[in-house]
């Protein structure tokens, strides 16, 4: 698959880890933690998640804020290993 023109950075890149392991720590699919991103009101497919997970999708503010909720963390948790 051909890169974004805005490609995703070095932080991109390490929040999305930071997200799978946050997501696997709590033993959750993608799905339940799409689905759980969806319940609060951030609409997220499983295949929206896989790609971000796999930085083939750019995760925008909304889209963290939401899914750091719905993992029960603050954004900041999952921007933390970035700087």
């Amino acid at each position: 698959m051909p890169e974004s023109p805005l490609g995703i950075g070095p932080a991109g890149v390490l929040t999305a880890r930071a997200i799978t392991r946050a997501r696997t720590a709590r033993g959750f699919a993608q799905r339940q933690l799409a689905e759980r991103v969806t319940a609060l009101g951030r609409p997220m497919t499983i295949t929206m998640l896989s790609r971000i997970e796999c930085r083939q999708r750019r995760c925008d503010v909304d889209a963290l804020v939401a899914i750091a909720a719905a993992l029960g963390l603050s954004p900041l948790d999952l921007l933390a290993e970035t700087s």
